[in-house]
């Protein structure tokens, strides 16, 4: 069911191998358990192959290539199967060090975070010796061909202290088991002749339980598939109220950059604020940080509501309750103008929107229900953190705040139940810059603010969303 690495990759080196295996079989009848019993026979074919000494790994971005199963067999000499796994690094050539000589570009330097070395999985298809003469047989029968590439990927944690002997010797192993789960999941979801792609994806469990590796079949919904996650998060005992083995929930690797040009989580790089017994209630989960002027959107002046409640969207998108894109301006518009919120004329307006907005897109697009905050003036929001600390402990989403002309997102906060302090770390729609990271935390758009930041006069809606109880 699923492959673990039970160390977690928060430090150390990640190895992954990655690489295409083609999967070719003929068959001769259409009855279900001979197409099955063909099909494990050329699996087996295939983890044959990987336990051969025609298997090989090169590592990404350098020379080295590494044969697991011949003696662990480097290549360039200077590598050895007792080199460290951490000291590949050394031979892969990044981008900063074009200009660089080899020297300094061996040089190590202090890691905060896990090294990735990505591998790509090869098969030799010459061998050594004298060639013999090709020969060809013509058989003419009705069958049916059975062709598709399995996309595997696997991944070891190696510790500062482990091999490349070591990591190759796990690596194998994990192909081998990952062949086996791919098997077993191609032909549960049989359909007829058609065979659905097995693809591996890696999770990473909570409190350090290291990565697990679920096989799922390719074009079957997560809806589908409930009954195997709840399997798995019975096996790993974890909570059956909120998603952790959907596709959106599958783990990042560190090196993995993301495409759609949003930057994710920009307050985790921020230092937090310290008060006299005071107690830290943050976001859970990934969020993109979405503002003033993105996605060609001249919406500066009017559409910082709207921004926040993409940023909360795109919360439950990244957490797996929901498969729908984060939704534009205008279908934001269209759906309250769907529930007879606003007139037809509110869609391509300039109209701002707030809090009760919020709530009510949500629950229409998301299906996600809120909670309404209400304060007086801003004055009170400094004695609503008992309200707020629970809300980020229990449910964990973003909360949507707005007050006067202005709205914001708040991503947590720092309070103290015996002295009543607070700080609010607060993701501000208004940016109309570029996804500079330095400049966003630097110039305070993502930031820690006191009771003061609010206007002590003017009155605040909170929409505070709430997890639905799914996995």
């Amino acid at each position: 069911m699923v492959l673990i690495d039970p160390n977690p990759p928060e430090t150390g080196t990640i190895l992954r191998v990655r690489g295409p295996l083609d999967f070719k079989c003929q068959l001769d009848s259409t009855d279900a358990s001979l197409m099955h019993k063909v099909i494990s026979r050329t699996f087996e074919t295939l983890r044959s192959q990987v336990k051969s000494e025609s298997l090989a790994f090169t590592v990404c971005e350098s020379h080295v290539i590494i044969w697991p199963n011949k003696g662990v067999h480097v290549t360039p000499e200077e590598i050895s199967p007792d080199t460290l796994c951490e000291d590949i690094q050394q031979w892969i050539k990044t981008d900063e060090q074009e200009s660089s000589s080899k020297k300094s570009a061996k040089k190590k330097s202090k890691k905060t975070t896990a090294t990735v070395v990505n591998l790509c999985l090869l098969m030799e298809v010459t061998k050594p010796g004298p060639l013999s003469a090709p020969t060809l047989n013509r058989t003419v029968k009705k069958c049916q061909f059975l062709q598709t590439t399995l996309p595997m990927d696997c991944v070891v944690h190696a510790t500062c202290d482990k091999t490349i002997r070591n990591a190759c010797g796990r690596l194998v192993e994990e192909l081998m088991s990952q062949l086996h789960e791919m098997e077993k999941v191609a032909l549960q979801h049989m359909k007829g002749t058609v065979l659905l792609v097995p693809q591996p994806l890696h999770f990473l469990l909570p409190e350090s339980k290291g990565l697990a590796t679920v096989v799922y079949p390719a074009g079957v919904p997560d809806s589908q598939l409930e009954t195997h996650r709840r399997e798995l998060h019975r096996r790993f005992e974890l909570p059956e109220d909120r998603p952790c083995f959907r596709r959106a929930n599958a783990y990042r690797f560190p090196d993995e950059a993301y495409k759609d040009g949003y930057l994710r989580n920009p307050h985790v790089v921020l230092t937090h604020p310290t008060l006299e017994n005071g107690k830290l209630y943050l976001v859970q989960g990934i969020y993109s940080y979405h503002h003033y002027m993105q996605d060609r959107m001249d919406d500066n002046g009017w559409g910082c509501a709207y921004r926040s409640l993409q940023t909360i969207c795109s919360w439950f998108q990244q957490q797996g309750y929901v498969e729908r894109s984060v939704p534009t301006h205008k279908e934001i518009q269209q759906a309250l103008v769907d529930i007879g919120d606003k007139q037809a004329s509110f869609v391509g307006s300039r109209q701002w929107i707030g809090s009760i907005e919020v709530q009510a897109v949500l629950d229409q697009l998301l299906g996600v229900t809120s909670k309404i905050m209400f304060v007086s003036q801003g004055s009170e929001l400094a004695s609503k953190g008992r309200e707020l600390a629970n809300h980020f402990l229990t449910e964990g989403t973003p909360i949507m705040i707005g007050g006067g002309v202005l709205a914001h997102t708040i991503l947590g906060v720092t309070w103290s139940e015996t002295t009543g302090q607070i700080r609010y770390l607060i993701l501000d729609p208004h940016y109309t810059g570029a996804e500079d990271l330095q400049v966003i935390t630097d110039k305070g758009w993502c930031g820690w603010k006191g009771p003061d930041f609010w206007d002590q006069t003017a009155y605040y809606n909170l929409c505070l969303p709430q997890r639905s109880k799914t996995i």
